[in-house]
């Protein structure tokens, strides 16, 4: 996939940060570049060695504008190790941007083909979802970028949903590529080339200001800055959840889950 300049491998030779603009130093961490295929040619990201607390997103946003450094709280306390086990997979992503995430969408739906009952959503060209319509985030809207700030602050202030959370950063366009940046591979069974859901990301970027905030072995977190605020829209926007992740309504009716997408300010999906 195409790539910035990687700012990472300065991080070796001056492990605390000064150079990226940071109103505090870094916490000690590591720099991964373990792949299922060895190491890669430059480091994928880093990640601090001790459990993050609240303000540590909001103490590393500067490195977004002075180094393209993306903040990511990693969830390495769910038994499956830190990334450096998770046979991660940079060299399998294609660039989200080649894809076009009605497509990908029509494609899953193919794959995972639901009936109306199922996605209870609105259907498409042949039945399939299509995008669910926004206004997208405005003026009057909450920053993403704050929003995020404080998604994770109160991930990390409550722990119910990481069991042990570590501050990252990764080097990425945006924050919907973070996941293909670094060869992730939660979605494997659903999707192998995690561009693709990237793609949707990117989608759901531009129409609900999302930002990809926490990411464990098989399980993906995002804020949400304009959430939907009708019933209708959060049916739309319903299908096109189940069909990105097909575990995400698993007791819950459709229309009892899209109820819960109104005004909500985070979507957490996970992949079996």
């Amino acid at each position: 996939m195409a790539t910035l300049p990687n700012p990472l491998p300065g991080l070796a030779a001056e492990p605390t940060g000064c150079s990226l603009g940071l109103e505090r130093p870094l916490p000690p961490g590591r720099l991964v570049d373990t792949t299922d295929e060895g190491p890669w040619h430059e480091p994928l990201l880093w990640y601090a060695d001790e459990p993050a607390e609240p303000g540590a997103w909001a103490a590393v946003q500067p490195a977004r504008r002075t180094a393209g450094l993306l903040p990511l709280l990693l969830d390495v306390g769910d038994g499956q190790g830190g990334p450096e086990e998770w046979e991660l997979m940079p060299g399998e992503m294609s660039y989200p941007g080649d894809h076009d995430p009605e497509e990908v969408l029509a494609d899953l739906w193919d794959t995972v083909a639901p009936d109306d009952a199922t996605a209870g959503g609105r259907a498409g060209a042949e039945g399939r979802p299509g995008l669910a319509e926004t206004a997208g985030p405005d003026d009057d809207g909450a920053d993403p970028d704050a929003l995020a700030a404080e998604v994770a602050d109160g991930l990390l202030a409550g722990r119910a949903r990481l069991k042990e959370p570590r501050l990252a950063l990764v080097p990425a366009r945006r924050s919907a590529d973070i996941p293909a940046a670094i060869g992730w591979g939660g979605p494997l069974n659903h999707e192998n080339d995690v561009a693709r859901l990237c793609a949707v990301l990117r989608s759901w970027e531009d129409r609900f200001g999302i930002r990809v905030v926490a990411l464990g072995f098989d399980h993906l977190t995002v804020s949400v800055a304009t959430p939907p605020t009708t019933e209708t829209e959060a049916r739309h926007l319903a299908a096109e959840h189940v069909v990105f992740c097909p575990g995400t309504i698993r007791e819950a009716t459709p229309d009892t889950y899209a109820k819960t997408l109104l005004g909500a300010d985070t979507w957490t999906f996970w992949w079996d």
